[in-house]
């Protein structure tokens, strides 16, 4: 559905729709569709950060 390129922009964006949702003057409507695009950064954030995991862990097992 959104197509972020990094860890970083990700979370950015992720902040940024956390922080639209809190405001009171946000619509029922639009904090639902900042919630749906706030779990997707948070699902690409996920997945960059559990095949860094993966990484460091071939890295370390190579180096035994």
């Amino acid at each position: 559905m959104f197509d972020f390129v990094n860890f970083e922009e990700s979370l950015k964006k992720l902040e940024e729709m956390t922080d639209k949702i809190r405001r009171e003057d946000t619509s029922l409507e639009e904090a639902i569709k900042c919630y749906e695009e706030g779990i997707s950064c948070y699902n690409k954030c996920n997945e960059i950060l559990q095949n860094a995991k993966q990484s460091i862990e071939v890295i370390k097992r190579e180096e035994v």
